[in-house]
This record gives structure tokens, C-alpha cells and sequence, in this order.
């Protein structure tokens, strides 16, 4: 949350090597207002339409997204009223997409402020919680490539840039 991700991927879209590449970003505002519960309020059905967004975007080639399955089941692991037996049930039908994506960029919040953007969840230790959340999720389910980032949206660009293929 608050990493910098629909910054990046708006950046690298705009890039000469990713120029032919569609931008999809996050639409959690859309949602919320009709009526879907976000972060830790979120519902079992509220992160099966969010993983369906995830899915549907994973139907069309060459595309970069702001979000991906691992955020989804990051979100519905923190979520207070999704029992465990269904947190993890969804996780491993949702991790069934994993080897859809071509690459998978991991943003490190390390020395990122928070920023409110009216929608996302401010609370730092709940930050925490969905990185921690995130970063158990790309260990126990590894992506096909990954690649961390840090730093500046340019030395974030730079580095995808010299991982990708």
C-alpha cells in the first residue's frame, strides 16, 4: 500500500521498451463505491471480485498492471471477517493463475511515506501487515520471474528494464 505501484507502472508504460503495452491500474474507488468492502473490512465475496478483476486481466497480452493475485490473497489474509479455512482456501485457487504472469515486480515500501489517497488504508502497522502478508505469498508461491525493486521511479524503471527479456 502506498509503494508507489500505480506510479510505476504508469512510468514504465511510458517507457520505449514497454511503449506497446496496455496500463491497467487498481480500481479500488470504483469498488468501494459500489459498495465492496476494502482492506481490513473486506468479505469473502469483496476479494472473489477483486481476484476476478486480477483473472480478467490476465486474459489479454501485453499488459502492465498495478495489482496482482498476491495483493488480492494479501488482503483477504489480513481481512477480520473471512474465517482462516476460507482465507486459505481462496489462496490456493487463486495461486493456480501464479504462471500467467510473464514478470512479477515486488516494490519495497523500505523508506516510501504513506500518502492518503482517500481510499487506501493509512494505518503503517497494517502496511506492514499486507507486505509481510505479500512477501510470505511470493516465498510460498514463487512466481515464474521476479524482480525487486527500491528507490526512485527511475532506478525502479531501470532495474525491470535490465531484468526483463
Amino acid at each position: 500500500m502506498s509503494v508507489g505501484k500505480t506510479t510505476l507502472a504508469r512510468a514504465l508504460g511510458e517507457t520505449d521498451r514497454l511503449r506497446d503495452h496496455s496500463t491497467w491500474t487498481e480500481r479500488s474507488k470504483y469498488l468501494r463505491d459500489l459498495g465492496i468492502p476494502l482492506n481490513t473490512d473486506s468479505t469473502l465475496r469483496g476479494q472473489f471480485v477483486f481476484l476476478a478483476e486480477r483473472a480478467t486481466e490476465l486474459l489479454y497480452d501485453k499488459i502492465i498492471t498495478d495489482r496482482t493475485i498476491w495483493d488480492v490473497c494479501a488482503f483477504t489474509l489480513s481481512a477480520k471477517s473471512i474465517n482462516e479455512w476460507a482465507k486459505r482456501d481462496f489462496v490456493s485457487a487463486a495461486m493456480n493463475l501464479r504462471d500467467q504472469y510473464d514478470y512479477v515486480i515486488y516494490v519495497s515500501p523500505d523508506g516510501v511515506e504513506m500518502e492518503d489517497n482517500g481510499v487506501r488504508e493509512t494505518d503503517m502497522v497494517y502496511r506492514s501487515k499486507i507486505d509481510t502478508a505479500i512477501q510470505m505469498l511470493l516465498g510460498e508461491y514463487p512466481p515464474t520471474n521476479l524482480i525487486t525493486v527500491k528507490g526512485s521511479t527511475e532506478e525502479r524503471i531501470a532495474t525491470i528494464i535490465s531484468n526483463i527479456k
